[in-house]
């Protein structure tokens, strides 16, 4: 661990200059980072904390993995940004590194999760048009209630979140909401106009809800049957996370497209991409889609390195141990935790879930107290998500922390 350098401002006078000049679109826990490596973070008096949340799973590799940082210097001493006006000499080198880490014979890149789901919106309703003859303008797609993909938006037009929607309509046409892990609910909602079913193999913001083994197969034979593109976000879920390469990964199915990033950058870089093969990435055209940061060096060489340290570290079978153990050991508080009800995850994608109106801020307020840092979704549920590169020793110390706050729960 590199040595804790105190900063020169304190967490107090950062919080109260952020909160002064910055839009009050977040509401973050009172910490302020100011050095990080592997699942350790400090604040600027010194005061360190472990990482459970891994920054939404973007940083799977750890914080400034060294072989990370290194190619992101590395590429920063020869050329960070061309543009697409050009060729560069290394966009094609990631590209090609995650189509064959994939098993997709094209990729589309851009920078953020968000545009990597508007980028299959548009790839889905292009294809739908021009390869399955839905006349344009009326092509639609089924999404999920409790979704979260972004907050364009288009993406915002089919979230059923109350706080992400109010006041930004008109709303995007085009979408069916429908139950979540629910087949016969996906085929009610086809119509000849459906081009796509959109949806997460595991749905993250909603308080890590896993779905009845069986679901994504059932997905997958659907839109077969109806000839329909399978998009899977593996954003939250993708490298590793669930103790495979890709949730989906979990009942061998392979949609027809995925929307990658968060940890394909490392926790470095923001780095996305849209992966299909020819037949459905292939209908886009020059001009038809495009970003001036997607696909640039900087980002391609923090990419391929990215990939590299999960093979290389192999972060998927760790992910998936480290899972079952830790599941097994907040399994155990259920009992001992009167208001605790459950717990559920796949791989490091974890999640403990109160009863229904219990704040579970001040339990993460108290946690980051005893040097824990995880946060609240749906005001009752916490999850926990640390850097995948954790060790036996930290998660131990890690679970200790959660044990010691959750029974002191009144």
């Amino acid at each position: 661990m590199a040595e804790a350098v105190t900063s020169s401002s304190s967490s107090k006078s950062v919080i109260d200059l952020a909160e002064r000049v910055g839009a009050h679109n977040y509401h973050p826990l009172p910490v302020v980072i100011s050095l990080a490596e592997g699942v350790w973070v400090h604040d600027p008096e010194g005061r360190r904390y472990l990482d459970f949340l891994s920054a939404y799973s973007a940083v799977n590799q750890g914080h400034r993995h060294p072989h990370i940082i290194q190619a992101l210097k590395d590429q920063a001493d020869r050329v960070t940004l061309t543009s697409r006006a050009f060729y560069n000499d290394r966009m094609g080198e990631f590209l090609e590194k995650l189509c064959t880490y994939t098993g997709y014979q094209m990729a589309l890149p851009m920078n953020t999760g968000a545009e990597a789901v508007e980028t299959s919106m548009k790839l889905a309703r292009l294809w739908g048009h021009k390869v399955k003859g839905v006349e344009d303008g009326k092509q639609e797609i089924i999404c999920f209630h409790e979704n979260f993909h972004g907050r364009t938006i288009s993406i915002i037009s089919y979230s059923d979140d109350a706080v992400a929607r109010e006041g930004f309509g008109p709303f995007t046409p085009g979408f069916r909401v429908v139950d979540y892990d629910d087949p016969q609910a996906i085929e009610d909602a086809i119509t000849p106009n459906t081009v796509a079913v959109n949806l997460e193999p595991i749905q993250g913001e909603a308080g890590v809800n896993v779905p009845s083994h069986g679901y994504l197969r059932a997905v997958r034979e659907i839109c077969d049957r109806h000839e329909i593109l399978m998009i899977a976000d593996e954003v939250q879920t993708g490298f590793c996370r669930t103790g495979r390469k890709f949730a989906v990964d979990h009942e061998d199915v392979r949609p027809d497209v995925m929307c990658l990033g968060k940890a394909l950058g490392g926790g470095v870089f923001p780095v996305s991409a849209v992966v299909a093969d020819e037949d459905v990435l292939g209908v886009f055209g020059p001009g038809s889609h495009g970003s001036t940061f997607g696909g640039n060096p900087l980002g391609a060489a923090v990419a391929i390195a990215s990939i590299e340290v999960l093979e290389n570290e192999k972060l998927d079978e760790r992910a998936e141990e480290f899972g079952q153990y830790v599941r097994a050991q907040l399994e155990e508080l259920v009992d001992q935790v009167p208001r605790l009800q459950k717990v559920r995850g796949k791989g490091l994608l974890n999640a403990v879930v109160f009863e229904e109106g219990f704040e579970a801020w001040d339990v993460c307020v108290t946690l980051k107290d005893h040097g824990l840092l995880a946060k609240q979704t749906h005001g009752n549920i916490i999850r926990f998500a640390p850097p995948l590169v954790i060790s036996r020793e930290e998660l131990d110390h890690a679970l200790g922390i959660i044990r010691e706050v959750f029974l002191a729960i009144d």
